[in-house]
């Protein structure tokens, strides 16, 4: 039973939620349907018509931390996991002592499963999802596979599976990344077993590269996106929309099965679609290399910076029983996702990390303030961004640490493009904000990928697999997880 509700169905006690985050992959902000796209996403633009819509909604600029901070409820740098991405040569993942959202819903009742894209460590079984709360996992546990071969970006290892068990690549299994957990998805949705509520982890690879989508799905785009200088941008599109499709299909199997009433699902992505780096790190050429045709508008930047188009996310919360359609516009972050649901689910976090994220269904359910005056976006050794609410200014302070150095401050309630940097005008919040951020730094462990970089140079390199890749095998220091007979 819910803790606290809306004050109009306070009375009303509810079953606990069915729950499912759909998480996107370097999504741009302004491809989606309801955000001006001319991308079709009728489902997803369904959800956000009918749901919350969270307009301040953050991440983090990179895929690694923000889907640890979605599934800890923590801040990255608490645990090392701030800077970059795990690439397939590092040993390293999401320490073990982290409790996940995963864990604390099946401490709750909840049955957990986990389809799509892990990148929370792959080079040991300790850290695969089946050790990490999910009691089913289909998918890669790597950043980036070929969506048809399901080879990881190396070429030499091939990174999928189900239950810690590799699949062979050949039928069904050579179908097209999005619909085959998307086929995972409403399979498990048919086969649960209703006396027990569910948790649905669905993690996207799309529209991350490599830009590869079915052909029907690029046909629908030959007269939007004509000519040749088009097709990555027909492909990309095309990515979405069979991403959109998956999105409509778990919606038709809830239906069909009657949980779609008290099903909440929470709709997002790691972070912002590719675009350019900030000059002041990468020179002139701050374009990255075969990038995606994504678009951040109105947000200045993408992937990797802390610009508001890396980091201010689309984000939807849609549960029929409980919420009416709305548009919230209060600073929330991943962190706080996991506190909310557990709130919801009557779960609780582990003891010994407590959560920066914070219970948020008052802003969600009834658009109250922020549960936060202010919120880290992240910091690192030579980075770090944060956003304070203050007498109605929206405070944005970027610092670049690396020499000369660089601060940046942006009023959000006025410049939401980040296009006039205040610092010089306001030196006392720019002051005061640098020093929250160094306060933050102070407070970070070390980061594993700097430590992991400075082993090794390659880091692109082979991937860092155990030889004893089943799970079968009980080769150390994997552990065998246990597997319900039906999820």
């Amino acid at each position: 039973m819910l803790s606290w509700l809306p004050t109009a169905l306070a009375a009303t006690p509810v079953l606990k939620p069915n729950i499912i985050v759909i998480f996107a992959d370097d999504l741009g902000n302004a491809d989606l349907g309801y955000r001006g796209s001319e991308i079709l996403t009728p489902n997803i633009d369904k959800l956000a018509e009918t749901g919350v819509r969270l307009e301040s909604y953050y991440g983090l600029p990179v895929c690694t931390p923000g889907r640890a901070a979605l599934l800890t409820g923590r801040y990255p740098m608490r645990y090392g996991l701030q800077t970059n991405v795990i690439f397939p040569a590092h040993k390293y993942g999401l320490p073990t002592d982290e409790v996940t959202l995963a864990d604390a819903l099946k401490k709750a009742g909840y049955e957990t499963a986990m389809v799509g894209k892990w990148h929370l460590g792959h080079a040991y079984k300790d850290y695969w999802p089946q050790n990490r709360g999910f009691d089913y996992f289909y998918g890669n546990v790597m950043g980036e596979v070929d969506y048809d071969t399901k080879e990881d970006k190396s070429g030499l290892e091939i990174d999928w599976q189900r239950n810690g068990k590799r699949l062979e690549i050949v039928p069904p299994e050579d179908g097209y990344y999005t619909e085959l957990i998307g086929d995972e998805a409403v399979k498990l949705i048919h086969q649960h077993d209703q006396s027990n509520p569910f948790f649905l982890y669905f993690a996207s690879l799309a529209p991350h590269t490599p830009l590869q989508a079915p052909r029907k799905d690029r046909k629908a785009y030959k007269d939007l996106f004509p000519g040749r200088e088009n097709k990555e941008k027909r492909t990309y599109a095309a990515m979405i929309t069979s991403l959109d499709r998956q999105v409509g299909r778990i919606i038709d199997a809830l239906e069909e099965e009657g949980m779609r009433e008290n099903t909440l699902i929470f709709f997002s992505t790691d972070n912002g679609g590719s675009g350019e780096r900030p000059k002041f790190l990468y020179g002139p050429d701050a374009a990255i290399p075969d990038a995606p045709p994504a678009s951040n508008a109105p947000f200045r930047g993408g992937k990797t910076s802390l610009s508001e188009g890396a980091v201010r996310l689309p984000a939807i919360v849609n549960w029929p029983a409980q919420l009416q359609p709305a548009v919230v516009d209060e600073p929330l972050h991943h962190v706080d996702i996991m506190p909310t649901l557990l709130a919801l689910a009557g779960g609780k976090g582990g003891r010994r990390h407590p959560f920066d994220g914070k219970d948020a269904w008052a802003t969600i359910a009834e658009g109250a303030p922020s549960p936060h005056e202010e919120i880290l976006i992240n910091v690192e050794t030579y980075r770090g961004a944060i956003i304070r609410n203050d007498n109605g200014h929206r405070w944005k302070l970027i610092k670049y640490a690396i020499l000369p150095g660089k601060t940046e401050l942006f009023d959000l309630s006025q410049d939401k493009e980040e296009q006039n940097n205040v610092a010089s005008l306001y030196p006392d919040i720019a002051e005061y904000l640098e020093a929250r951020l160094v306060a933050y730094a102070k407070e970070q462990e070390f980061s594993l990928w700097l430590k992991a970089q400075s082993e090794f140079m390659d880091a692109q390199g082979i991937p860092a697999f155990e030889p004893d890749f089943d799970v079968e095998d009980n080769g150390p220091p994997g552990q065998i997880p246990v597997l319900p007979d039906n999820f």
